[in-house]
């Protein structure tokens, strides 16, 4: 070989791919990319969990409209038994429609596309509002049942679709801190309809329909701006296959030219060629087995791990502690803004630490909290520090829950599943999460009443069933695509993709 040769070999060619590589395309954040989060969060996410939270409070209020409404129209007054399965209705009601919508998602995700399917959900929130503002004038117990059943499929719809949209908009460095913002804005939605309940704002018992319908105005702001969003390129894509929108969306997205991201989409040609699965193709495809188990485990697990009975308690246990009437309801409010203060922590931790370690400490972590409450709660008229202990470990459970095992499970179907799987995935993982929300709902009281504080152990029995199955199965996601994971998870039980990206990394 020449010397001139090896010199250029040596120089020449390091020189070229030193400036290729200070040119290379690198994407970010982009402003319709931190529009989009905004707007979702704001206008979808934060009204799911308003609904969550806003009917504890005026609870006896609207129980007493509902006696009076069955007098008044049907001259019918109801006895505390059938006032409280009315009650249950109401409540109830919105998880049926949160199942309903967690189905129906991947059939509007792929009909209709995820912008589209999205603006849907926003006008089911408005129409729900208008019954719940609507309903005192008319005197009508059915049109609260109508507007909470749709409110509850809109957040179905919601869970299902908002997360995936997200994801797929975000680049791959970024599809963690975007997954984020679903479940941080129901966090923020759940915090704020506490806040509103107080006495001092809408909680009186002449406020409760603006106090039901007051997230509509977030919904109708929202809206116009929802319209103006690009449709996400990957769903373009692949499921669409329509390269040309995919690639001007794409631009519109990272506000970059259609040359410079076109390489973006290079990564998804081999995804394209699978067709979009539907939820019965789905649960049939072995190799769909354990990412759908991973998704519906995490999902269950983040309502079975007995949050909603955390908070119940809370109220009481600050009580027992010695904090008076007022101080128990503004501590118990002050969980729910630890509850968002994780939320925004994790946004920023998310991408650096990965999906894993992120989860399963949390798991552990409320396992173990979960545990303390329940056998402090047993002690605590015993030992005299006991409530402190309790109070102490109520406190602790909803920090560790929110850095992990409340966030991640909402998102982490979209780094699970590739494109053409992935509205199926999503939409069993919400039916889970809805599913497991209904589950605590109607056992929860039952539980209460026999068990007593036992009941948290068992939560804390399920939560570490569920840390034992993760660790086990739940790969790292972080820094893979969507078809390296999918490959890690092809194998069913047998695949221990756990082990194989150990492997890969050494």
């Amino acid at each position: 070989m020449k010397v001139t040769d090896i010199f250029n070999k040596l120089f020449v060619t390091n020189e070229h791919q030193h400036l290729t590589s200070s040119n290379e395309y690198k994407a970010g954040w982009s402003f319709y990319l931190v529009l989009a989060g905004v707007v979702t969060t704001l206008g979808s996410s934060l009204p799911v969990g308003y609904n969550i939270g806003v009917v504890n409070t005026p609870a006896e209020i609207l129980k007493n409209f509902c006696n009076e409404s069955f007098i008044s129209r049907y001259d019918l007054p109801l006895d505390n038994r059938w006032l409280n399965v009315l009650w249950s209705a109401v409540v109830s009601t919105f998880i049926v429609g949160g199942c309903i919508g967690s189905l129906l998602g991947s059939v509007l995700a792929d009909k209709l596309g995820r912008k589209k399917a999205t603006i849907s959900t926003n006008i089911l929130f408005i129409s729900g509002g208008v019954l719940f503002v609507s309903c005192r004038a008319a005197d009508s117990v059915e049109m609260m049942i109508a507007g909470r059943f749709l409110v509850g499929l809109a957040g179905g719809l919601t869970t299902s679709i908002v997360p995936m949209y997200l994801a797929e908009l975000a680049p791959p460095s970024l599809t963690g801190a975007m997954g984020v913002a679903c479940p941080m804005g129901v966090n923020v939605g759940v915090l704020v309809g506490q806040v509103m309940g107080l006495d001092s704002l809408l909680g009186g018992p002449d406020n409760w329909p603006y106090l039901l319908s007051c997230f509509m105005l977030l919904v109708v702001f929202s809206l116009p701006v929802l319209c103006v969003l690009p449709e996400s390129p990957k769903y373009l894509f692949v499921v669409k296959r329509d390269e040309v929108a995919a690639l001007n969306e794409l631009s519109r997205v990272r506000g970059e030219s259609v040359s410079r991201v076109s390489c973006e989409l290079e990564s998804l040609r081999l995804e394209s060629s699978s067709r979009a699965g539907s939820l019965l193709a789905a649960l049939r495809d072995p190799a769909l087995r354990l990412p759908l188990l991973l998704v519906c485990a995490a999902q269950a697990g983040q309502q079975t791990s007995g949050i909603n009975a955390v908070f119940y308690y809370s109220q009481s246990i600050f009580r027992q502690a010695g904090l008076s009437e007022h101080s128990s309801q503004l501590a118990s409010i002050s969980c729910g803004a630890i509850n968002v203060c994780t939320a925004v922590v994790v946004s920023r931790v998310v991408s650096h630490s990965g999906r894993r370690p992120l989860l399963l400490g949390s798991t552990l972590a409320a396992t173990l909290s979960l545990a303390a409450l329940g056998f402090a709660k047993i002690y605590s008229d015993a030992v005299s520090w006991m409530p402190f202990v309790c109070m102490s470990a109520v406190l602790v459970y909803v920090l560790v829950y929110g850095l992990g095992l409340g966030p991640i499970p909402y998102f982490i179907a979209s780094e699970l599943f590739e494109v053409s799987s992935r509205s199926a995935g999503m939409s069993w993982g919400s039916l889970a999460n809805w599913g497991g929300n209904f589950v605590v709902g109607m056992t929860f009281p039952t539980m209460r009443d026999t068990l007593g504080a036992y009941c948290f152990l068992v939560f804390a029995g399920i939560t570490g069933t569920l840390f034992v199955f993760l660790k086990l199965y739940f790969p790292e996601t972080r820094g893979k695509t969507p078809a390296q994971v999918a490959e890690l998870c092809s194998h069913g039980f047998k695949s221990r993709p756990v082990r194989a990206s150990r492997l890969d990394m050494s």
